[in-house]
């Protein structure tokens, strides 16, 4: 059968997790529960930044940007789903399925880079304290967070173009509950070897690269720790980023189990379920990791009530 052009394609279909029917109520409140959670803990971590003088740092600058992130990352996936069981409908645009892979990628590759920023933010703390107002200066900081927000439309308006050109057929069925930039490509009646090869070498670069980063920052970190002397010292410093590594660790674990478990089994709908931890779960637990060991996010919090 000879493909059809892709402009000819106006819709998709998002099997998403089940198709029994007396299983889609639970599967609405369980995300409609998370999606709400997800975006009030974060908003809440935006609002006690701004409203808190003493959290006007690069730091907090940096957690809130994060923040932002995880609402619109949340926010690229779970409304569509939530839609779509309600009305029971499975259907979703091809103009909405692109523009669903663009904005997933740029806000899954910013918090990417906003981890890793924020690791460069507590190396320096932590190893040059005495410079750091000289070294991470309002310039430097506004540079490092313009230039992520600027990489991350490049990198993912070019795998939405790279996308833009494939062909389809009659098979539109996606089997996961939004539009997986893997999962679109693979129902495409065209060759996708080009696009295959640009996925794996982004992957590396992008991926790779914020990761190398971190770690590097880590090593200086404690390597600093373990030279200082009193244990109070090193307690002092590692909790300044425990937080961060706590998030660190949740974010490229979860993203790492999903493509290796994908990887390992060829069942689609096991992926779409593994997608959900680093989609919706880790979005929605960061909050409690930056807030509940954070005095001065406690302290804002508490402004903000009362």
């Amino acid at each position: 059968m000879e493909p059809v052009n892709d402009t000819q394609i106006s819709e998709f279909l998002l099997l998403g997790f089940s198709e029994k029917s007396e299983l889609q109520p639970l599967i609405f409140g369980f995300f409609l529960s998370m999606y709400l959670i997800t975006v009030c803990g974060n908003l809440l971590i935006i609002l006690a930044t701004i409203s808190d003088s003493h959290l006007h740092t690069f730091m907090y600058f940096l957690l809130s940007n994060l923040s932002f992130a995880e609402i619109c990352f949340t926010s690229t996936t779970v409304p569509k789903m939530l839609v779509n069981i309600q009305t029971q409908s499975k259907v979703i645009t091809y103009a909405g399925c692109i523009s669903q892979v663009f904005f997933y990628i740029v806000f899954a590759a910013l918090d990417d880079f906003l981890l890793s920023v924020m690791a460069y933010d507590r190396y320096v703390a932590i190893c040059h304290p005495l410079h750091y107002t000289v070294i991470m200066n309002p310039w430097l900081c506004g540079k490092l967070v313009l230039a992520s927000w600027i990489l991350c439309v490049l990198y993912s308006l070019f795998h939405s173009l790279m996308a833009l050109r494939l062909s389809f057929c009659t098979h539109v069925e996606i089997p996961h509950f939004f539009c997986e930039l893997n999962q679109v490509i693979h129902i495409a009646c065209s060759d996708t070897l080009l696009n295959d090869m640009v996925i794996y070498f982004a992957a590396v670069v992008i991926g790779g690269g914020p990761l190398t980063g971190i770690i590097y920052s880590y090593t200086k970190i404690v390597s600093s720790i373990r030279a200082i002397s009193s244990a109070q010292g090193k307690y002092k410093a590692f909790s300044t980023c425990a937080s961060h590594l706590s998030v660190v660790s949740l974010f490229y674990c979860t993203s790492m189990g999903v493509y290796l478990s994908s990887a390992a089994t060829h069942s689609s709908h096991s992926s779409a379920a593994a997608s959900v931890m680093y989609t919706v779960v880790t979005p929605m637990l960061n909050p409690f990791i930056y807030s509940l060991r954070n005095k001065d996010i406690k302290r804002a919090l508490k402004i903000v009530f009362l």
